[in-house]
């Protein structure tokens, strides 16, 4: 079987759907499926450089919509040469062309050749948040026109959709109509196991966090956006450690606690909310030498970032899966997340962490719980984390449901 993955950026900045991207090809190789991508970055890229699979860059579309003259002429020539097209995706250029490029198949060369079948995978792109978040009102009246002029008739030309989970698909539902795609599948999302923890992965982290040394933390890994909730995290944190100064905490690890710091790791420091998140932390007296920012991590250093981790920390107001929430429990760290990750659900039944609402009372109500928990209570919850990755996260398990999803 040979399949085209279709997505607007591999950078690893952009966020998770790329790195969802490079799991699935990785599990659907092992399988010895053939696979590769085609994407709107520069071909010289580094991060392209160094994929494993054939990548097709075409250069960088044109914003907003990352128009690209030279990728419906691509995939009129190349399409013939796959069983499957999967659109990594929506609201770009690159979703409409495929549709466009399949329907030319279909009407020209059908007669010539099996017509390849055409799913889509949303990544979270059709939940309701987008349409709901106050600061997204004018984006939210540009996504309903477009979806009345042509993501609608993308979605429901789709052979199915492919969501990652079962709350994904049911809030697919919700935001836009008409909505009537073929078929609805849910066919998880694996990632494969972390590398082995070695001395080198602790060294090169702390050489982007110097003046941790050898202090416990919590984890933040991700883009700095508003969406993330960063915010919140840095208030409540704050909160915590002004009740530690005032002894109004009735934590047990009052020395645990005292000594805890946290790494903000991710792109997006540069953007005015990543500035914003920066100042909150620098210009507190209280928190300037407790929170640290070390950029993107990559690597040894992510890994090490991973492995070091007392716990990870994901308050989001909208995700839909949390490539490095799942990573994190994959290197057995309990996660402290919002009912916003739309795998809390995974996460409450297996006992792999703690659910809070996305508020900052919520998330201050949750780190308190933490610090509360004795040492043999997080020893539990850390077995648990393995387990849960294990039971739904692994890769193995996900690629045999994707598979099975498109011979059905």
């Amino acid at each position: 079987m040979k399949i085209l993955h279709v997505i607007d950026k591999m950078n690893p900045e952009t966020g998770g759907v790329c790195r969802a991207v490079r799991s699935i090809i990785t599990g659907l190789s092992e399988k010895n499926v053939y696979n590769e991508v085609v994407c709107l970055d520069l071909p010289e890229a580094p991060f392209i450089q160094e994929l494993s699979f054939s990548t097709h860059a075409l250069g960088y579309g044109k914003r907003p919509w990352a128009f690209h003259p030279k990728l419906i002429p691509w995939l009129n020539k190349n399409i013939p040469r796959f069983d499957v097209i999967v659109v990594h995706g929506l609201w770009l250029f690159h979703s409409y062309a495929v549709k466009k490029s399949i329907q030319r198949f279909k009407q020209y060369q059908s007669a010539k050749g099996k017509v390849p079948k055409f799913f889509i995978m949303p990544h979270g792109m059709l939940d309701p948040y987008f349409q709901k978040a106050s600061g997204r009102k004018l984006k939210a009246i540009r996504n309903w026109i477009y979806w009345k002029i042509i993501e609608g008739s993308v979605i429901n030309s789709a052979d199915a959709l492919l969501f990652t989970c079962n709350e994904e698909r049911r809030l697919a539902r919700e935001p836009f109509q008409p909505y009537y795609p073929k078929q609805e599948t849910v066919i998880g999302l694996g990632i494969e196991r972390p590398p082995t923890f070695n001395k080198a992965m602790s060294e090169a982290f702390h050489e982007r966090c110097p003046g941790l040394k050898n202090a416990p933390y919590l984890l933040y890994l991700g883009r700095i956006h508003e969406k993330k909730g960063v915010d919140l995290l840095i208030n409540a944190f704050g909160q915590i450690v002004k009740e530690i100064g005032s002894s109004e905490s009735n934590s047990d690890n009052q020395n645990e606690i005292a000594s805890l710091k946290l790494v903000i790791a991710g792109p997006g420091g540069e953007t005015s909310y990543g500035q914003k998140i920066w100042q909150m932390a620098s210009e507190n007296v209280k928190l300037k030498d407790r929170i640290f920012f070390p950029g993107m991590l990559t690597g040894d250093a992510k890994w090490g970032a991973f492995y070091g981790c007392d716990a990870f920390v994901l308050p989001s107001h909208q995700e839909n899966f949390g490539v490095a929430m799942v990573e994190a429990l994959a290197c057995s760290k309990p996660v402290l997340i919002s009912n916003q990750v739309n795998i809390w659900k995974e996460i409450k039944e297996t006992g792999a962490g703690l659910i809070t609402e996305d508020s900052m009372e919520g998330i201050h109500v949750m780190l308190c719980k933490w610090f509360n928990l004795s040492g043999d209570e997080k020893m539990v919850m850390r077995h648990k984390a393995k387990l849960c990755y294990e039971k739904h996260f692994a890769i193995a398990s996900a690629v045999k449901v994707l598979l099975n999803a498109i011979k059905d």
